[in-house]
């Protein structure tokens, strides 16, 4: 089998081509967000809003209404309820968001055991891109191409926040809003991500991309991009090795974003662990002649 066979067999199916789109989609919205949950130090409340909304999109889908609305609503009671167990009692934040996430994922999951409904509703928490339809297709690109333009378009407000909210401030931004939107999109985004890997994976598309692209440069315009193209590389790549492979799709993308750092980790020019011994002991050779 040729190479342009390998590329152009799958992508005869209709159910790889909507995988496909709807990853790509989902791994960039993802992966720009990313790159400021890693400059604020928000790593775990990704994790906590990506979790909690699983209560809101089951109750979403018993009511009959769209999903993002419940999820929202979800992810601004879980980070609510986290402020409130953190300032009125002697938990500290990183124990308040185990216990708020956890409690509110576990709703989502007695809601979905109990919900009476001729939809496998596990594909919440587990992702099911091969069986995507035409509509969570469209969903995908609306909530996703909304969430990116807020990002890009408040890119700069977001990016001071991320570095210095008191300067934030003091030229006339709210700091509070800045972060509630933030905290809003992660909402969006963990939809438009469960759609493709699930609410159990959604926290690694939020963190692996912009984590890898940190490591690889200094400047964040560099870093907007690089966290991105990276993403969107893992999941075709992810995509099609769970196709040959016959393995589970979310995972393999997620296994490949995770590969890529990796690599970075140990390989990048600048901050790789690799290069950063053989300089040190390069120069520790140098000073000893």
């Amino acid at each position: 089998m040729s190479i342009l066979e390998i590329l152009l067999e799958p992508l005869s199916y209709a159910f790889m081509q909507r995988a496909v789109a709807v990853t790509v989609i989902a791994s960039v919205v993802c992966a720009v967000l990313s790159c400021w949950l890693v400059l604020i130090g928000w790593s775990l409340m990704g994790d906590a809003v990506s979790h909690a909304v699983l209560p809101g999109v089951a109750l979403a889908y018993i009511v009959g209404a769209p999903f993002a609305i419940g999820a929202v609503l979800f992810g601004f009671l879980a980070v609510a309820l986290i402020g409130a167990v953190r300032d009125t009692s002697r938990v500290k934040e990183d124990a308040a968001i185990g216990i708020v996430f956890s409690t509110l994922f576990a709703l989502g999951l007695v809601l979905i055991s109990v919900t009476p409904s001729q939809t496998d509703l596990t594909h919440i928490i587990f992702g099911n891109l091969l069986g995507l339809s035409h509509g969570d297709l469209i969903q995908v690109v609306l909530l996703g191409t909304i969430t990116f333009a807020i990002l890009i378009f408040k890119r700069k407000d977001f990016t001071l926040y991320a570095f210095d909210p008191t300067h934030a401030h003091a030229i006339g931004l709210n700091p509070r809003l800045l972060g509630a939107l933030l905290l809003g999109l992660l909402a969006l985004t963990s939809v438009v991500a469960l759609q493709a890997v699930g609410v159990v994976l959604v926290v690694a598309m939020l963190i692996i991309p912009g984590a890898t692209a940190y490591l690889l440069t200094d400047r964040f315009g560099r870093m907007l991009v690089l966290a991105p193209s990276i993403a969107a590389v893992c999941a075709v790549v992810g995509l099609y090795a769970s196709y040959y492979l016959d393995a589970a799709s979310g995972g393999m993308v997620v296994l490949a974003q995770g590969v890529a750092f990796a690599l970075v980790y140990l390989f990048s020019p600048r901050h790789g662990l690799v290069v950063t011994r053989i300089t040190a002991a390069r120069r520790r050779k140098l000073a000893a002649v």
